[in-house]
């Protein structure tokens, strides 16, 4: 497989000290030996795959999912857990003008519909999964950005048919919300979850209705051969009539030629404390168990988990080597004493980082790869997998089951994903990105 990072973002050094590693064993799945022959072939064991895995395997079809390394290694079992609107880096006005008003509301549909999708499964597989917060809150990190998100707070809940709740600066100690900021908005939609119990809930349902899953079964090449797919993996060759790329930021170069150059991993980092006692809780004054994301451009996600401990994310490095891991994870670790200065003394000794995923069309992808028969991708949440990514593999499988269904994916995320500049080179985007969008989140 040929990627844009070098080795070390591929291997178990970024993945250290993820702390959902210590919150439930992770399962043995199968090792492929030889050949096979299924109806489907998925290539990626996470929220994606699983979903379509168990779509699949639940209207009867042999279906067999293919995870390059352990189940829960990529984005899906490292992610900082946030069921929660969301999906593109466009605003309602931007899908609106490129793909027009039914586009856009179609869309909105999704995003509430995908939160509603891992809700259902989570209580219809009886999945534990730490569930918690009553939607999600943004909290502004600047007095502009407080004005700009009251002003646009009308429009944001008649987009998803909402009542959000505003909290003044002032209010924000009181809710269990003291920090830095200068106003808070609360939308019922969404809640928080432990990602790795929810995602190995999916894979034990998938198995129990007939998938079948294999770690350690990278795939190299996928070609087309008298309308049939041949899967190479390490282990053996696989047939198909259909196979699905799910493989988000860990996605390669040369699977299928024509990604290359159409998605762009960028890096996230989260840390988690130790638990804290209800006194140096009360010393910050954050005792919520709120979902929460501050308003920057290059944001901060957090949370107050239900045992007392506090994951605190954001962006990762723009390199990948041990030493440009270190710096991320020691600026992960400054911004969160700034925010939150009364925790300076507490112990983080969780901290790890892992891939989301962007697209050039800023909308995520969901529907077949131009130009090879068989072959479809479901791909590009911009940081938003676990209810996304859930709905798009969902989706997916479904119009496999019933072309017909396909209409059910809206138009902006059946657009093909367009070639970022630069191809291989494209990483070389990110460095003066990353400094406007800094220059920005100083207004």
């Amino acid at each position: 497989m040929r990627r844009i990072y070098p080795d070390y973002a591929y291997g178990p050094g970024p993945r250290t000290g993820c702390w959902w590693d210590e919150t439930i064993t992770v399962p043995e799945w199968e090792r492929l030996d030889g050949s096979l022959q299924v109806d489907v072939a998925i290539v990626g064991g996470g929220f994606t795959g699983l979903s379509a895995a168990l779509t699949l395997a639940e209207a009867g079809v042999c279906v067999a999912v293919f995870e390059a390394e352990t189940p829960g290694w990529g984005a899906s079992g490292r992610n900082g857990g946030f069921c929660c609107l969301g999906g593109s880096r466009l605003e309602g006005a931007q899908i609106q003008q490129i793909y027009g008003t039914e586009a856009r509301d179609h869309y909105y549909e999704v995003e509430r519909a995908a939160i509603a999708l891992v809700a259902d499964r989570i209580d219809q597989h009886e999945i534990d999964v730490d569930r918690h917060s009553d939607g999600e809150t943004l909290l502004a990190h600047s007095v502009r950005a407080w004005d700009g998100m009251r002003h646009s707070a009308d429009v944001y809940a008649a987009q998803y048919g909402v009542e959000l709740e505003l909290t003044e600066q002032a209010e924000l100690r009181g809710k269990g919300m003291n920090g830095p900021f200068h106003g808070a908005i609360t939308n019922p939609l969404g809640f928080a979850l432990n990602p790795q119990k929810y995602l190995f809930g999916l894979a034990a349902a998938a198995v129990q209705a007939g998938a079948r899953l294999f770690q350690n079964a990278p795939v190299a090449d996928i070609q087309t051969e008298a309308g049939r797919v041949m899967l190479q993996t390490s282990a053996g060759e696989v047939r198909c009539d259909q196979v699905i790329l799910a493989t988000n930021g860990y996605s390669s170069e040369d699977v299928l030629p024509w990604l290359a150059g159409r998605y762009m991993p960028s890096q996230s980092n989260v840390i988690v404390t130790r638990p804290m006692t209800a006194a140096e809780l009360d010393a910050q004054g954050w005792t919520s168990l709120q979902a929460s994301y501050d308003s920057r451009n290059l944001l901060h996600y957090f949370r107050l988990m239900p045992d007392q401990r506090f994951l605190f994310g954001m962006r990762g490095g723009l390199q990948s080597s041990p030493a440009s891991e270190k710096r991320a994870r020691a600026r992960n670790r400054a911004d969160f004493e700034r925010m939150f200065p009364a925790w300076a003394h507490v112990e983080t000794p969780h901290s790890w980082s892992g891939m989301v995923n962007l697209a050039a069309t800023a909308m995520p992808f969901v529907g077949p790869v131009p130009d090879h028969s068989g072959a479809f991708a479901a791909m590009c949440y911009h940081g938003n997998g676990v209810a996304m990514g859930s709905w798009a593999g969902t989706a997916l499988a479904r119009s496999l089951l019933d072309p017909t269904t396909a209409c059910a994916i809206p138009a902006p995320m059946r657009q093909p994903l367009k070639r970022f500049p630069f191809g291989a080179a494209r990483r070389l985007i990110m460095p003066p990105l990353y400094a406007l969008l800094k220059l920005a989140d100083l207004r």
